[in-house]
C-alpha cells in the first residue's frame, strides 16, 4: 500500500507501519522532507530519489507531494479483541458507517475519529468503501493510530456491542435532537451511507435514533461532517 504525501508518510514513521523503501523527489528542498529521508535512513528504510514523472506514474491519488512510501498492507483490528481491551482510558466510544462509499469520507471520518478519541471505528467488509490510499491520504495519516475494524454484518456487531453494554444509536433526520440528548457512558454512534442513510433494519436494531438540527433549506448534511458533529457532541459531554 502507498502513503502519499507529507502528512500519511509522517505518520506512517511514527506509527512503525513496516515501510518497505521511500521514494522522493530527486533535489528537493522541502524541510519536512528532508526531515523525514533522515528519519527514515536512522531506522534503516531504503530512500530512493526519483524524478518527478515516476512519483506521478505510482500516484494513486494525484497528491504526492514529492514523496511516497511503500507501507505493509492495512491491518484491520477485531471488534472483538477491540471490546475486551482494557487497556484504554475512559469509555468505549465506536463510531460504525453502515456502507458508506466515498474514500475521501472514510479518511475525513478516521481523521476526525483520531482527534476526538475514537475507540474504533467499524465498517462492514461488504457494500462499503475499504482502506485504501485515498482514505490514507484524507486521514492525514490517522488512519495509522485509529484502529479500524472490518466486520461481515453490521447488524451482528450492533448486537455484540449492545449485548456489552454499549448503547447504540443511530442518525436520522427524524430522532432526538443530539443536543437533548445524553451521549455519555459507552457508546456506539452509526452514520449512515452518502445516498440512502442507515438501512431499515440497522435503525430497528439501534437504542435510540438521533438528528443534527437544520436551519436551512437543504436536510441533509454531508457524512463526514455530521460524523464529526456527531463525535464533537459526545466529546463535549464527555469532558466538559
Amino acid at each position: 500500500m502507498l502513503a502519499e504525501g507529507k502528512n500519511p508518510v509522517v505518520e506512517a514513521l511514527k506509527s512503525g507501519v513496516t515501510i518497505e523503501k521511500i521514494l522522493v523527489l530527486d533535489k528537493t528542498d522541502d524541510s519536512v522532507i528532508r526531515e523525514q529521508i533522515k528519519v527514515a535512513r536512522d531506522r534503516g528504510i531504503r530512500v530512493e530519489f526519483v524524478q518527478r514523472q515516476a512519483l506521478d506514474r505510482l500516484s494513486k491519488t494525484g497528491h504526492h507531494q514529492g514523496i511516497i512510501a511503500f507501507t505493509s498492507e492495512f491491518e484491520y483490528s477485531d471488534l472483538e479483541d477491540v471490546m475486551k481491551d482494557g487497556s484504554y482510558e475512559g469509555r468505549r466510544f465506536f463510531i460504525l458507517l453502515d456502507k458508506l462509499s466515498d474514500p475521501h469520507n472514510l479518511g475525513s471520518i478516521i481523521r476526525t475519529a483520531e482527534c476526538s478519541g475514537v475507540t474504533a471505528v467499524v465498517i462492514p467488509n461488504r457494500n462499503s468503501v475499504l482502506v485504501n490510499e485515498t482514505v490514507m491520504r484524507a486521514s492525514a495519516g490517522a488512519i495509522n493510530h485509529v484502529k479500524v475494524c472490518k466486520v461481515g454484518n453490521l447488524n451482528d456487531a450492533i448486537k455484540k456491542l449492545k449485548e456489552d453494554g454499549v448503547f447504540v444509536y443511530v442518525t436520522d433526520m427524524d430522532g432526538e435532537n443530539i443536543y437533548k440528548t445524553n451521549l455519555k457512558g459507552d457508546i456506539a454512534i452509526v452514520i449512515g451511507s452518502e445516498g440512502f442513510g442507515v438501512s431499515a433494519l440497522t435503525r430497528k436494531l439501534a437504542d435510540q435514533v438521533i438528528s443534527i438540527p437544520m436551519y436551512g433549506n437543504i436536510n441533509s448534511l454531508n457524512a463526514s461532517v455530521s460524523a464529526g458533529i456527531c463525535m464533537y457532541e459526545a466529546v463535549r459531554q464527555d469532558k466538559f
